[in-house]
């Protein structure tokens, strides 16, 4: 899938990893994508899907790390927690917060499948061994926006791999190098700034 990456997401994964601080810039980071997905429903729906959805990102900030740990790349850890999401998202029929076409689920599913398998990541259960004890909150299905099959936010065609956008040009492949500069300062929840979402 497509996935923007700049300095501040290198940021996030130094704090994410680094104790103590990490749980800061986690609660910032569940802030931000509750944000950012509820920006993309309408605003009748919002209230009714915020619990869910901090829980959720919540989980999948140790699905994150998790990846890490198994040696994938910043951006292909990223997308794995972002696939996750798009899962609950299907199941939940919130086509308008999707960030690809539902028929690419499979594909995106593959790329990933060992590491799903592992942890026992389904798309009917997104957040396998991730999931917490005492689970998530729950949130009402609109499966009559599957219905319609508008994904007006979906980018289609980038399911064979991790693209990553910079801002001046997308890349194919999560490889890239993390910058030597990267500060602690410049993750989300670490600074006292509000910075802006970019997720």
């Amino acid at each position: 899938m497509k996935l923007r990456q700049n300095v501040r997401h290198w940021a996030a994964k130094k704090a994410l990893t680094t104790p103590v601080i990490g749980e800061k810039a986690r609660a910032k980071l569940v802030d931000l994508h509750t944000r950012i997905f509820l920006d993309k429903t309408d605003e009748s729906n919002r209230d009714e899907r915020e619990a869910h959805l901090d829980d959720f990102f919540a989980a999948t900030m140790d699905t994150y790390v998790a990846a890490l740990e198994a040696g994938f790349t910043e951006a292909e850890a990223r997308e794995v927690t972002h696939i996750q999401a798009n899962f609950d998202f299907f199941n939940h029929g919130w086509a308008e917060m999707m960030e690809f076409p539902g028929d690419e689920l499979e594909e995106h599913y593959r790329r990933y499948e060992s590491f799903f398998a592992a942890h026992t990541i389904t798309i009917d259960d997104p957040l396998g061994n991730f999931r917490p004890v005492g689970g998530i909150a729950d949130a009402p299905a609109t499966p009559e926006a599957m219905e319609d099959g508008a994904f007006e936010n979906a980018v289609a065609g980038f399911a064979d791999d991790v693209y990553l956008d910079d801002g001046e040009q997308i890349q194919k492949g999560g490889d890239t190098e993390e910058p030597e500069d990267v500060s602690l300062e410049q993750s989300p929840g670490v600074a006292d700034e509000d910075a802006p979402a970019d997720d």
